[in-house]
Protein backbone atom coordinates (compact mmCIF):
# COMPACT_ATOMS: atom_id res chain seq x y z
CA UNK A 1 0.00 0.00 0.00
CA UNK A 2 1.20 3.00 -0.97
CA UNK A 3 1.90 5.60 1.93
CA UNK A 4 1.54 9.35 0.71
CA UNK A 5 3.22 11.73 3.55
CA UNK A 6 2.89 15.74 3.77
CA UNK A 7 5.63 17.65 5.51
CA UNK A 8 6.61 20.93 5.99
CA UNK A 9 9.43 23.47 7.46
CA UNK A 10 8.37 26.25 9.90
CA UNK A 11 9.10 28.48 12.83
CA UNK A 12 7.78 27.86 16.36
CA UNK A 13 6.26 31.18 16.91
CA UNK A 14 5.05 30.15 20.45
CA UNK A 15 1.92 28.42 22.36
CA UNK A 16 -1.45 30.40 23.34
CA UNK A 17 -4.89 29.12 23.88
CA UNK A 18 -7.93 28.65 21.99
CA UNK A 19 -11.30 27.59 22.58
CA UNK A 20 -12.96 24.42 20.67
CA UNK A 21 -16.34 23.88 19.65
CA UNK A 22 -17.55 23.09 23.35
CA UNK A 23 -16.39 26.32 24.21
CA UNK A 24 -13.37 24.24 26.51
CA UNK A 25 -9.95 25.67 26.58
CA UNK A 26 -7.08 24.16 24.13
CA UNK A 27 -3.66 24.92 24.63
CA UNK A 28 -1.75 25.08 21.24
CA UNK A 29 1.77 26.11 19.88
CA UNK A 30 1.89 28.59 16.91
CA UNK A 31 3.85 27.27 13.68
CA UNK A 32 4.89 29.67 10.71
CA UNK A 33 4.39 26.53 8.26
CA UNK A 34 6.23 27.58 4.96
CA UNK A 35 6.57 28.83 2.48
CA UNK A 36 8.58 25.81 1.22
CA UNK A 37 9.97 24.79 -1.87
CA UNK A 38 10.34 21.86 -3.58
CA UNK A 39 14.47 21.94 -4.34
CA UNK A 40 14.96 18.15 -5.72
CA UNK A 41 12.65 15.29 -6.38
CA UNK A 42 14.16 11.67 -5.17
CA UNK A 43 12.56 8.68 -7.77
CA UNK A 44 13.27 4.81 -7.01
CA UNK A 45 15.26 4.33 -10.58
CA UNK A 46 17.76 7.04 -10.48
CA UNK A 47 18.17 7.73 -6.48
CA UNK A 48 17.02 3.97 -4.89
CA UNK A 49 13.98 5.25 -2.96
CA UNK A 50 11.00 8.05 -3.12
CA UNK A 51 11.43 11.20 -1.80
CA UNK A 52 10.57 15.36 -1.77
CA UNK A 53 13.59 17.24 -1.11
CA UNK A 54 12.04 20.78 0.78
CA UNK A 55 13.59 24.17 1.47
CA UNK A 56 13.38 26.53 3.49
CA UNK A 57 13.69 29.81 5.29
CA UNK A 58 16.17 33.01 2.78
CA UNK A 59 19.83 33.11 3.24
CA UNK A 60 23.03 34.87 1.92
CA UNK A 61 23.70 33.36 -1.28
CA UNK A 62 27.64 34.22 -0.45
CA UNK A 63 27.12 32.32 3.00
CA UNK A 64 26.20 28.62 1.18
CA UNK A 65 29.23 25.91 0.49
CA UNK A 66 29.34 26.14 -3.23
CA UNK A 67 28.18 22.16 -3.10
CA UNK A 68 24.78 23.07 -1.78
CA UNK A 69 25.00 26.42 -3.94
CA UNK A 70 24.86 23.99 -6.77
CA UNK A 71 22.32 21.43 -5.73
CA UNK A 72 19.94 25.24 -5.97
CA UNK A 73 21.75 26.78 -9.04
CA UNK A 74 20.79 22.79 -10.77
CA UNK A 75 17.23 23.80 -9.58
CA UNK A 76 16.88 27.00 -10.80
CA UNK A 77 16.54 28.19 -7.24
CA UNK A 78 18.14 30.58 -4.86
CA UNK A 79 19.44 29.82 -1.80
CA UNK A 80 17.45 28.00 1.58
CA UNK A 81 18.66 27.98 4.86
CA UNK A 82 17.45 24.51 5.50
CA UNK A 83 16.96 21.27 3.67
CA UNK A 84 14.87 18.21 4.51
CA UNK A 85 13.72 15.12 3.05
CA UNK A 86 10.56 13.64 3.07
CA UNK A 87 9.97 10.15 2.36
CA UNK A 88 6.82 9.75 0.51
CA UNK A 89 5.54 7.09 -2.49
CA UNK A 90 4.02 10.12 -4.46
CA UNK A 91 7.19 12.21 -4.50
CA UNK A 92 6.68 12.15 -8.48
CA UNK A 93 3.84 14.14 -8.19
CA UNK A 94 5.68 17.16 -6.97
CA UNK A 95 7.88 18.94 -9.49
CA UNK A 96 11.18 21.26 -8.85
CA UNK A 97 9.64 25.05 -7.61
CA UNK A 98 6.69 23.94 -6.53
CA UNK A 99 5.37 25.97 -3.33
CA UNK A 100 4.43 23.65 -0.16
CA UNK A 101 2.26 25.42 1.94
CA UNK A 102 0.45 25.09 5.12
CA UNK A 103 -2.60 24.34 3.03
CA UNK A 104 -1.36 20.86 3.03
CA UNK A 105 -2.91 20.01 6.16
CA UNK A 106 -6.25 19.91 7.64
CA UNK A 107 -8.27 20.75 10.94
CA UNK A 108 -8.11 17.44 12.82
CA UNK A 109 -5.32 15.65 11.46
CA UNK A 110 -2.16 14.14 13.08
CA UNK A 111 0.93 15.35 12.90
CA UNK A 112 4.45 14.11 14.11
CA UNK A 113 6.73 17.23 14.68
CA UNK A 114 10.39 17.55 15.42
CA UNK A 115 12.61 19.50 16.15
CA UNK A 116 15.69 20.47 18.54
CA UNK A 117 14.68 20.54 22.57
CA UNK A 118 15.80 23.03 24.65
CA UNK A 119 19.23 22.73 26.24
CA UNK A 120 19.15 21.93 30.27
CA UNK A 121 23.64 21.65 30.38
CA UNK A 122 24.36 19.49 33.17
CA UNK A 123 21.64 17.88 35.11
CA UNK A 124 21.33 15.48 37.50
CA UNK A 125 19.68 12.26 37.87
CA UNK A 126 16.52 13.56 39.60
CA UNK A 127 15.58 16.25 36.91
CA UNK A 128 17.30 13.99 33.77
CA UNK A 129 15.69 10.39 34.61
CA UNK A 130 13.39 11.65 36.81
CA UNK A 131 14.98 9.44 40.27
CA UNK A 132 13.27 9.29 43.19
CA UNK A 133 16.61 10.14 45.27
CA UNK A 134 17.50 8.61 48.34
CA UNK A 135 15.75 8.98 51.54
CA UNK A 136 15.49 12.17 53.51
CA UNK A 137 15.80 9.91 56.84
CA UNK A 138 17.62 7.31 57.72
CA UNK A 139 21.34 8.39 57.77
CA UNK A 140 21.26 9.28 54.59
CA UNK A 141 24.42 12.72 54.66
CA UNK A 142 23.78 15.19 51.86
CA UNK A 143 23.57 12.50 48.89
CA UNK A 144 19.68 12.90 49.00
CA UNK A 145 19.47 13.57 45.37
CA UNK A 146 22.19 10.77 44.22
CA UNK A 147 21.46 8.15 41.77
CA UNK A 148 22.24 5.32 44.43
CA UNK A 149 24.10 1.52 43.29
CA UNK A 150 25.30 2.17 39.65
CA UNK A 151 26.83 -1.40 39.67
CA UNK A 152 28.31 -4.64 41.93
CA UNK A 153 31.53 -5.05 43.34
CA UNK A 154 33.95 -7.48 42.18
CA UNK A 155 31.69 -9.23 39.90
CA UNK A 156 31.51 -7.93 36.96
CA UNK A 157 34.12 -5.12 38.61
CA UNK A 158 33.07 -2.36 36.29
CA UNK A 159 29.88 -0.94 35.68
CA UNK A 160 27.96 -1.76 32.38
CA UNK A 161 27.68 0.33 29.72
CA UNK A 162 23.68 2.80 29.26
CA UNK A 163 23.88 3.05 32.85
CA UNK A 164 21.15 6.31 33.32
CA UNK A 165 23.75 8.51 35.09
CA UNK A 166 23.95 12.90 35.34
CA UNK A 167 25.08 14.36 32.44
CA UNK A 168 24.45 17.18 29.53
CA UNK A 169 20.80 16.98 29.31
CA UNK A 170 18.35 18.06 26.20
CA UNK A 171 19.51 19.95 23.08
CA UNK A 172 18.74 16.69 20.78
CA UNK A 173 16.48 16.32 17.95
CA UNK A 174 13.26 15.27 19.18
CA UNK A 175 9.90 14.00 17.95
CA UNK A 176 6.70 14.35 19.24
CA UNK A 177 3.74 11.96 17.75
CA UNK A 178 0.67 12.03 17.39
CA UNK A 179 -0.30 15.79 17.78
CA UNK A 180 -3.68 17.08 16.37
CA UNK A 181 -3.98 19.87 14.17
CA UNK A 182 -6.57 22.10 16.04
CA UNK A 183 -6.71 24.59 13.00
CA UNK A 184 -5.32 26.08 10.12
CA UNK A 185 -4.71 29.60 8.67
CA UNK A 186 -4.25 29.51 5.58
CA UNK A 187 -4.05 33.15 3.95
CA UNK A 188 -1.10 33.72 7.48
CA UNK A 189 0.40 30.24 6.61
CA UNK A 190 -0.11 29.11 10.45
CA UNK A 191 -0.29 25.72 11.91
CA UNK A 192 -1.85 25.69 15.26
CA UNK A 193 -1.06 22.23 16.82
CA UNK A 194 -2.77 20.69 20.16
CA UNK A 195 -0.17 20.66 22.69
CA UNK A 196 3.36 21.51 23.01
CA UNK A 197 6.25 20.59 20.20
CA UNK A 198 9.97 20.34 20.87
CA UNK A 199 12.47 23.71 21.21
CA UNK A 200 12.08 26.95 22.45
CA UNK A 201 10.33 29.55 20.60
CA UNK A 202 12.04 30.86 17.13
CA UNK A 203 13.23 27.47 16.28
CA UNK A 204 12.87 25.61 13.44
CA UNK A 205 10.38 22.24 13.50
CA UNK A 206 9.65 19.82 10.90
CA UNK A 207 5.66 19.07 10.73
CA UNK A 208 4.45 15.42 8.87
CA UNK A 209 1.89 13.93 8.53
CA UNK A 210 1.75 11.06 11.80
CA UNK A 211 3.43 8.00 11.57
CA UNK A 212 0.11 6.15 13.63
CA UNK A 213 -3.03 7.14 14.64
CA UNK A 214 -4.08 7.30 18.15
CA UNK A 215 -5.94 4.64 19.57
CA UNK A 216 -7.85 7.16 21.47
CA UNK A 217 -9.72 8.60 18.24
CA UNK A 218 -13.07 8.87 19.24
CA UNK A 219 -12.66 10.81 22.37
CA UNK A 220 -10.41 13.78 20.56
CA UNK A 221 -12.51 16.91 21.72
Amino acid sequence: MAKQIKGILGTKLGMTQVFNEAGQIVPVTVVQAGPCVVTAVRTPDRDGYSAVQLGFGEIDPRKVTKPVGGLFAKAGLTPRRYIAELRTDDASEYTVGQEVTAEIFASGQYVDVTGKSKGKGFAGVMKRHGFKGLSSSHGTQRKHRSPGSIGACATPGHVFKGVRMSGRMGGMRTTVQSLTVQSVDAERGLLLIKGAVPGPSGRVVFVRSAVRTPQHVGSEA
